[in-house]
């Protein structure tokens, strides 16, 4: 199954209190519940003005349909080509 990056624009996120990411989470959530099992939310991570998240999906439009149903920004959708980390460099 295919694995996107999000990048989501959103002003000040990094000033997003624990509730706020809370209701965010649960929103997405709730979104994913509806869609099915079909895809997935793996991580996101927050910085100072975007989030950026990992989810597992069939296709880029699931992606944009999560973000549409849950009112998030969905700037950029692209589909991980590959990944890497420390291990990587042992061949």
């Amino acid at each position: 199954m295919p694995k996107y990056v999000i990048e989501r624009y959103i002003p000040e996120a990094g000033r997003l209190s624990p509730d706020q990411l809370q209701a965010i989470s649960q929103q997405s959530c709730s979104v994913l519940s509806e869609l099915g099992p079909a895809i997935q939310w793996v991580q996101s991570y927050v910085t100072e003005d975007r989030i950026y998240c990992t989810y597992i999906a069939p296709d880029e439009a699931m992606v944009r349909e999560h973000a549409r149903r849950g009112g998030f920004p969905a700037d950029r959708v692209v589909a991980v080509q590959a990944t890497i980390d420390p291990t990587t460099a042992e061949g």
